[in-house]
């Protein structure tokens, strides 16, 4: 006869049971309390608050909830009514790095870099859809059945992308990537084993030259905190500006800085603004250094041809791509987007305006890497060439995080910039340090 083990996890139906009872009591205050509250006059939070306090103290008879269970009642009510509903205990949780809505009743999070679904909901597909609008209009943009499609941002500067039904086939979507503020510091990056002291004395040496740099790497590799701390190196006389799809970019200590973000077209299809047509402009502002947060496709070519071929050295991007080398292909891929030029041409513009990839990871165990660096030293047999710098380099695993290093491959050849800007010598130090 077997022997039947007693679990000591709690029964799931009656988690289930206790969260509905929950929603069923949010619901129900939600409602009285807008009842109540004049929407046609421009309250307070804390009239909000007070609303929201006595109509649990009244309905306190009827559920017999606990001080704390009344506490997150009040949050999670005026979330509802003021913020972004379920999402804003999201949001506020800095363990939470994505968040995924597949429907209003289908969520999933990113949490210290592993997903899990969340057991919270919308109340309504129709309450969800509010927020959408909500987050959506707060951003200066439109989405409705004739534009399913948009990227927006929150005011904290988190990524937001919506899909309207019924090209979502199961309801609405929307991905919110969080803005990664969180005071990242090279030195932070450094203890986290992301990259090491090194190769941050080259970064800095390399921004101060005037290099041009492309950041590569998948999503979520983390290419906007790199090129955020990248250009942390940029001298602070110096004038910056900044062109984003969504602004994501947080370049602090640079007083001489201009932000520009792209505009969709409005309903009548008209009004667009778009990346290349930010980097033409910028071109007239006088800038010394041109930074774009992210090239997906035709903009690529202005920004080679117009912003790193034509004197502003110094200038940053990102793309996705899976190596250095692979970085130059879709380089060259999102070139011929924009333009019809011979594969040669383009690949003569890319080798003579990049000088410096540095390549993102993020490996099987989560963390987030910088695995190659790679030097453009020109053309061969018509193929951008590439020389390695740094590799990373596995030595094993400890405690299920792989261990490592970064192992010096080439001495940078082209040493013209560190020259003229008169970094060469601190460099030539550096290079002498390291063998």
């Amino acid at each position: 006869m077997g022997v039947r083990v007693r679990s000591n996890r709690p029964d799931q139906s009656y988690e289930q049971g206790q969260a509905e009872r929950q929603r069923s009591i949010e619901d129900r205050i939600s409602t009285q309390v807008r009842e109540e509250l004049d929407f046609s006059r421009e309250m307070s939070d804390q009239e909000v608050y007070d609303c929201i306090d006595k109509v649990i103290l009244r309905e306190d008879r009827r559920f017999h909830v606990g001080v704390r269970e009344k506490t997150v009642i009040r949050e999670r009510v005026f979330n509802r009514l003021r913020r972004l509903d379920i999402l804003q205990e999201f949001l506020e949780d800095d363990q939470i790095t994505e968040i995924m809505v597949n429907r209003y009743d289908c969520i999933f999070i990113e949490k210290n870099g592993r997903l899990f679904q969340s057991e919270k909901r919308f109340s309504s597909r129709e309450r969800y859809e509010d927020v959408v609008q909500q987050i959506v209009s707060k951003a200066n943009r439109i989405v409705n059945r004739s534009s399913p499609i948009v990227d927006a941002r929150l005011i904290d500067g988190s990524r937001v992308n919506v899909i309207l039904e019924p090209v979502a086939l199961d309801g609405t979507t929307m991905t919110i990537r969080k803005f990664a503020d969180r005071g990242w510091t090279m030195d932070k990056l450094i203890e986290m084993g992301s990259l090491d002291q090194t190769l941050a004395e080259y970064f800095r040496l390399l921004v101060l030259a005037g290099y041009n740099i492309i950041v590569s790497g998948g999503t979520g590799s983390g290419k906007t905190t790199i090129l955020n701390l990248l250009s942390e190196f940029i001298p602070e006389e110096e004038r910056v500006v900044t062109i984003e799809d969504s602004a994501e970019l947080n370049l602090r200590n640079l007083p001489n800085l201009v932000r520009l973000e792209t505009r969709d077209a409005n309903v009548e299809g008209e009004n667009q603004i778009r990346i290349q047509d930010l980097i033409r402009a910028s071109l007239r502002m006088r800038p010394s250094r041109i930074i774009v947060g992210e090239v997906r496709g035709g903009e690529a070519f202005p920004m080679i041809q117009a912003a790193m071929n034509t004197g502003h050295d110094g200038s940053l991007s990102t793309c996705h791509a899976n190596s250095c080398q692979d970085a130059v292909s879709r380089l060259e891929t999102m070139v011929l987007m924009g333009c019809e030029m011979p594969l040669q041409a383009i690949r003569s513009q890319i080798s003579s305006a990049i000088d410096i990839f540095i390549h993102l990871g993020r490996l099987r165990d989560r963390s987030r890497r910088v695995v190659e660096v790679s030097e453009v030293i020109g053309k061969e047999q018509g193929e951008v060439l590439l020389e390695p710098l740094f590799l990373f380099e596995e030595t094993g695993e400890r405690e299920g995080r792989i261990q490592g290093h970064w192992q010096k491959i080439n001495p940078l050849f082209h040493r013209t910039k560190l020259q003229l800007s008169g970094y060469l010598e601190e460099f030539e130090q550096l290079e002498g340090q390291n063998g």
